[in-house]
């Protein structure tokens, strides 16, 4: 039963360090974000800010050299963290929490029916028959907007945009409280990507599901965003509700990120990010945007920033 005195999910100090043969990857550092029932987070950044790696510490989908992974993530309240590998892929992973990765024609097995593919959670997770499963995935794919003629077919027989729509439909096969989709239209054409974001936005407002969207793309992620946050070099620099956001962001990096961003009824052209994040193997001691920061002092950096929050959460030396 939803007991909405508690946040969805709730993550305190979420760190994953990846080690390699040049050093130790901070690629999480420190991270706290807060989700609501029935609430969609968008996680904007540049590439290799960190936010796939997010994704795998969250549903803890973890490569072999991790160095370090700490922190708390509590779903419901329960500290998810606590659990052991078994207890997390029994009653978290793909029943609580669910993903639909990049890239769906590599998620999905090229020789397997897309059918099967989208039933095999509920088998797996959920004990159900294979009838009973087949059965669920076909309601899946009506929400999704996939033809039930479908089932049988092979992914490479599908466009992009309808694989994506059966990596959803896969997520949502078992009903989980929590979807993550980590550039779900990347490689989609503008008008599949506005159709797959107005499906996504059918699913929040009619099954009651919460998402984390991962992307760089603001502007079509805008269409279904209640609240951003802003990550860079491994850290989340600005979290606001999206209408604060989009109107007034207030890091510097959050403002350059907007300013890029074309628009129809605007005679500015776009601006351009000049330089490069750091190194995420010895990032800065002070800020980490200190380098390409219009607006840096001498505190920037040398310290780290303190947290401001005015019901808004941005870590930058102006906003003290």
């Amino acid at each position: 039963m939803e007991n909405h005195l508690t946040p969805l999910l709730d993550i305190h100090n979420l760190v994953l360090y990846f080690r390699t043969s040049h050093g130790i990857v901070q690629a999480v550092d420190s991270v706290d974000l807060t989700l609501d029932y029935h609430r969609a987070v968008v996680i904007l950044g540049e590439s290799g800010c960190g936010k796939s790696s997010l994704a795998k510490a969250i549903l803890r989908l973890l490569p072999r050299n991790v160095a370090v992974y700490n922190g708390r993530v509590l779903l419901e309240g329960n500290d998810v963290m606590k659990y052991d590998e078994e207890e997390f892929r029994q009653s978290i992973r793909w029943v609580a929490m669910s993903l639909v990765p990049q890239a769906a024609m590599n998620a999905l097995n090229p020789v397997i029916r897309v059918g099967d593919q989208v039933a095999e959670p509920a088998m797996v997770h959920l004990g159900v028959s294979k009838s009973e499963a087949l059965e669920q995935a076909k309601k899946m794919f009506d929400r999704v907007g996939v033809p039930l003629d479908f089932l049988n077919r092979y992914p490479f027989e599908l466009s992009g945009g309808m694989r994506q729509r059966v990596a959803i439909a896969m997520a949502l096969v078992t009903m989980p409280r929590l979807i993550i989709l980590d550039e779900p239209t990347s490689a989609l054409d503008l008008l599949t990507q506005a159709n797959i974001f107005n499906t996504l936005k059918r699913i929040k407002q009619d099954m009651g599901i919460s998402f984390i969207l991962i992307t760089h793309d603001i502007a079509t992620s805008s269409e279904l965003a209640d609240e951003v946050a802003v990550m860079y070099a491994g850290q989340i620099i600005e979290a606001s509700d999206a209408p604060h956001f989009f109107t007034e962001p207030l890091h510097p990096y959050s403002q350059m990120l907007m300013a890029s961003v074309p628009r129809l009824r605007s005679d500015k052209d776009p601006i351009f990010i000049q330089g490069q994040p750091p190194s995420l193997i010895s990032p800065p001691t002070g800020c980490r945007f200190a380098d390409r920061c219009p607006k840096v002092f001498d505190r920037c950096r040398q310290e780290p920033p303190v947290v401001q929050s005015n019901g808004i959460f941005v870590k930058c030396w102006l906003y003290t």
